[in-house]
């Protein structure tokens, strides 16, 4: 099977939109315009597998010192073929052509790319708390590209399962009002949900 991989164009947009909805439960969400306008600026590298669309990779700015990405998905019946080991390397590479020092990630720690990440020499440096719907922590994911004066912590990353009884049992009480916060609000939130739950 021939691998492909290159900056996705508009008419990729609706087979992006629909893997990532297809994979809701190990994805964080972007809405369609999100896709439009980071398409525009190149920032999401397709793979195509026999040019067919096999995966796709969604990524910062070049001009950070760390490059994060935000989303990494291949069709469920084409992983473990390292279509998605293609599109990491195809990054770096790039990165090697910029002033980056590394890459880094956020992977919840119940989904079984946690895996991958390790295979692909990532080292976790963090685990957070994650959202209330879900329950389970985030592994934050490192791998070095150029060696800075600051080294970085390598942690076992965190197995803990998903738990979504605390958000069914606050589901009435709060409706969907965490759906769409980040960072501090969203530890705040988890916070007071856990306190009145104890």
């Amino acid at each position: 099977m021939e691998l492909k991989i290159r900056y996705s164009e508009k008419s990729d947009l609706t087979f992006i939109d629909h893997l990532q909805k297809q994979n809701a439960e190990d994805l964080s969400f972007y809405p369609k315009q999100v896709f439009e306008r980071e398409i525009d600026k190149q920032r999401i590298l397709l793979a195509l597998v026999n040019n067919a669309h096999a995966g796709y990779l969604y990524h910062g700015s070049f001009d950070s010192k760390d490059l994060k990405i935000h989303q990494a998905c291949i069709e469920y019946d084409l992983r473990g073929n390292w279509y998605g080991a293609g599109l990491v390397k195809t990054l770096e590479d790039m990165c090697g052509l910029s002033f980056v020092n590394g890459i880094t990630l956020r992977c919840g720690s119940d989904i079984s790319a946690n895996n991958f990440w390790k295979l692909m020499d990532f080292k976790c440096i963090d685990i957070q708390k994650g959202g209330v719907r879900r329950m389970r922590d985030i592994n934050v994911w490192h791998k070095v590209l150029r060696e800075d004066m600051f080294g970085y912590l390598n942690l076992e990353p965190s197995k803990k399962k998903k738990d979504s009884s605390v958000w069914r049992k606050n589901y009435k009480k709060y409706g969907l009002q965490n759906s769409m916060l980040r960072g501090q609000a969203l530890l705040d939130y988890r916070k007071k949900i856990e306190e009145e739950n104890d």
